[in-house]
């Protein structure tokens, strides 16, 4: 059996809208305000900028020229430039798989909290209720035999409308989703930070921003920690951009698209954190609570400290509370949908199985293995996946494609790919930034959150990370070693 013919963005703006939801995510919404706050303030946008040109664009145009080059799966892309690089590509794409079953699960969350939002229903204690409430979280591994209906069933929605919209075409879904969700969430963002800057004391928060520390610019974690938030933030190495990419058609300027992509995720996550910042300053003059105890990571900013401020901003959270929660329902849904879509490509292609069959297929297996985020140990379980896939297995995926597109794949026809229509042309110096210094700061990345992870581990953490990395190394050679169906995934010309 051969393939079918390919399917095709049928305008530029359903693509640069679906590579937008791509990249704009909970990250953009939760993470970027305390790395902000925590490397330096107003002077973090100097190594973040850098690192958005030399890291984030740089890497960014590779998938692009890739994906548009080659126009097929990640799979048979490195199985087209070596038959042995193949299980390279699996094992990126289900590293994706597995980040997206427990990312499912925060945006889960994220659901249960719009309907809890319209009634304040977290009452005087946010951190108690969002641990023992919704998550009746316990670190003890026999919570694994304990499901949380509520967590399960919002699960469950979510992976539902998820599978609705990756089983459709290319453009009646992911394309129609993008065109229509993207531009809502900016409309929101836009609100919540025009309402946040009218708070008293909204200058205390946001001033932390434009205030700099000069100091942390010769502090390598600073540096490191804005190479990190680029990875993340643009979804690097996960080759969403490559797959986005290979549905391009003939003519396209991606220099051009991936600037404006880069720049429309840097832009929403910097234009967000002043009006995170501005309800955070909100709350410590209100509550005369220090402002350094409220930035926090993770789900304790969006779960916890908001709350807290809604819980104190009077009869207005009763609207910018909603719109908050619809704000990250979106950005999480425009991201799952993203990060699935180059794993579902890969299967379709190699084993000929129609788009709504294997959607189908990956979303059930990945809900099953949702659920188990879903029982009382599952964040906890989570925290730990989160560590494990993040620091290690996405970091280092990352590397392999700059090694593979930087040294054995002929580097050259990507500049010819890359410039042929675009306005803005690249050359030599993006061929030192990508064989050389990419990996390098990629590298350092690497070590750092292995060095991090490694301090933190205990004995659960240990199993888990054990588990996780006989999973991610088995299952993508089985994928690598079973047989296509069709047979057009042998030809490698291109």
């Amino acid at each position: 059996m051969t393939e079918t013919k390919k399917s095709q963005w049928n305008s530029n703006f359903a693509f640069m809208m679906a590579m937008i939801g791509s990249a704009v995510g909970l990250g953009n919404i939760w993470r970027f305000p305390k790395v902000l706050y925590t490397n330096g303030g107003g002077s973090f946008m100097i190594p973040y900028i850098v690192s958005l040109f030399l890291l984030g664009i740089s890497f960014v145009l590779v998938e692009y020229a890739v994906g548009y080059r080659f126009k097929r799966s990640l799979a048979r892309i490195l199985f087209t430039i070596s038959k042995k690089l193949e299980p390279v590509a699996w094992f990126i794409l289900f590293t994706v798989f597995l980040i997206t079953t427990y990312y499912v699960c925060v945006v889960g969350w994220d659901l249960i909290y719009i309907f809890l939002s319209f009634t304040k229903a977290w009452g005087a204690n946010p951190d108690v209720f969002f641990t023992q409430n919704v998550l009746h979280a316990t670190e003890s591994m026999t919570g694994l035999f304990t499901i949380v209906p509520t967590v399960l069933a919002s699960v469950i929605a979510i992976w539902f409308i998820t599978w609705f919209i990756i089983k459709r075409d290319l453009n009646e879904g992911i394309g129609a989703v993008s065109k229509v969700l993207i531009p809502l969430l900016c409309v929101i963002v836009v609100i919540i930070v025009a309402f946040s800057l009218t708070l008293p004391g909204a200058s205390v928060g946001y001033s932390q921003i434009f205030t700099p520390d000069w100091s942390a610019l010769t502090n390598l974690d600073v540096w490191l920690a804005a190479f990190g938030q680029i990875v993340f933030s643009l979804s690097l190495g996960m080759a969403i951009a490559m797959t986005y990419a290979s549905y391009l058609p003939e003519g396209s300027k991606l220099v051009d698209n991936a600037m404006i992509v880069a720049f429309s995720n840097s832009g929403f996550e910097v234009f967000n954190s002043i009006g995170t910042f501005s309800i955070l300053g909100f709350m410590a003059v209100t509550t005369a609570i220090p402002f350094n105890e409220l930035v926090t990571s993770g789900s304790g900013l969006a779960f916890v400290v908001f709350p807290q401020v809604f819980n104190i901003m009077g009869d207005a959270a009763y609207v910018i509370g909603p719109l908050f929660f619809i704000c990250i329902l979106f950005a999480g849904i425009t991201s799952i949908i993203a990060l699935l879509e180059g794993f579902c490509y890969s299967i379709s292609e190699k084993f000929l199985i129609e788009r709504k069959k294997t959607a189908t297929v990956v979303c059930i297996v990945g809900c099953l293995i949702s659920a188990i985020f879903t029982t009382a140990a599952g964040s906890t379980i989570l925290d730990i996946a989160d560590a494990f896939l993040n620091n290690f297995a996405l970091l280092f995926a990352v590397f392999l494609e700059c090694i593979i597109f930087g040294w054995i794949y002929k580097f050259d026809n990507l500049i010819e790919t890359l410039n042929e229509h675009s306005r803005i042309k690249v050359g030599k110096t993006w061929k030192v930034v990508i064989k050389y210094i990419l990996p390098v700061c990629i590298a350092g990345l690497w070590l750092e959150g292995v060095l991090t992870t490694i301090n933190n581990n205990n004995e659960l953490s240990s199993t888990v990370m054990l588990i996780l990395t006989a999973i991610v190394i088995i299952v993508p050679i089985i994928l690598a070693k079973l047989p296509a169906i069709n047979k057009d995934y042998y030809n490698v010309e291109n």
